[in-house]
């Protein structure tokens, strides 16, 4: 009997969902960059140069109380269930050396309630949101989208300010498609893309390889590429991120965009001894979080604030 331990955190979830990826049913178009009896892992080419600039667009969030709102007759028989919430999205550039361009912190209270207004505390104010449900899943799901909104607005300040850098945006590059240079890298797998003969060129990539890319031809339609990191573990698709990109993108650029790509994220792979989520989470990237983090204000006493703003 051969065990693995997979290296990846599991406060954090899986990393990669073996139920989820046997069930893809996404259409996918494998003869983009080569035709699929000619897959095979891929390397950089010799020589290869990497970007002078590279920048990591990310965001953090966080419950800071749980609540109930009712009408102002405040009765409680209306009471429906809420979360006020922080989140940031920054950015951080590296080039001689790593630092952050850019943040931006919100807050809000989260519910499907008719009755909520904005709730100021002496330390922050928590504007009414808008949730589609109150159930915990939708609440979360609001808080994600907004801060999906604060991430893309990120992502394109910084693309201006830093017009010729290479910009890798934190999961799928849903609604920062229009961003040029920019990769969507998903760290996480709840579906399989490939299967038969592809999803075995995926499982033979080395550190610093990368699979042909293909195109997935959904409701949100994007070019995609595996890419495997140095550090990882035995275990099933340890080590491995997918990378996305508009569709628009033309095979003739395709081809040179997964190619830097490759040479670029093997270099600031994590160390599982310094990153619980080593080696998708990159340095860049869990520096940037503990950055962001600091600016969500201390959640004690935001709490405390809360219950005497409520009390």
């Amino acid at each position: 009997m051969r065990v693995v331990v997979d290296p990846w955190d599991p406060g954090y979830g899986a990393a990669t969902d073996p139920e989820a990826m046997a069930d893809s049913a996404a259409e996918v178009d494998l003869d983009v960059e080569l035709p699929r009896a000619r897959w095979r892992p891929l390397a950089p080419p010799p020589g290869s140069v990497r970007p002078q600039e590279v920048l990591f667009v990310d965001g953090v969030r966080r419950v800071d109380a749980r609540v109930w709102i009712d009408s102002d007759a405040g009765s409680g028989a209306d009471s429906e269930p809420g979360v006020c919430a922080t989140w940031a999205a920054g950015a951080v550039r590296c080039a001689a050396r790593a630092e952050l361009v850019a943040s931006s912190v919100e807050r809000g209270m989260f519910s499907a309630s008719r009755h909520a207004v904005d709730l100021t505390t002496k330390f922050a104010t928590y504007p009414a949101r808008s949730a589609g449900g109150s159930s915990p899943e939708q609440l979360w799901i609001a808080i994600q989208n907004r801060m999906a909104g604060t991430e893309q607005a990120i992502a394109e300040a910084v693309r201006v300010e830093h017009p010729g850098a290479l910009l890798f945006v934190d999961g799928p590059l849903r609604g920062r498609g229009h961003l040029p240079d920019t990769i969507g890298m998903v760290k996480t797998h709840q579906r399989a893309y490939l299967q038969g003969e592809q999803a075995e060129v995926l499982a033979a990539l080395r550190p610093g390889e990368r699979t042909p890319a293909f195109t997935i031809a959904s409701a949100f339609p994007r070019r995609s590429w595996y890419v495997r990191l140095p550090g990882s573990s035995g275990a099933p698709l340890a080590g491995v991120v997918r990378c996305e990109c508009s569709v628009d993108v033309m095979p003739a650029d395709l081809v040179p965009l997964a190619d830097v790509s490759a040479l670029v994220l093997p270099r600031y792979a994590s160390a599982p001894h310094k990153d619980s989520r080593a080696p998708q989470n990159l340095y860049p990237i869990g520096g940037l979080e503990r950055a962001l983090r600091r600016r969500l204000g201390d959640p004690r006493l935001l709490y405390r604030a809360l219950r005497a703003a409520t009390g």
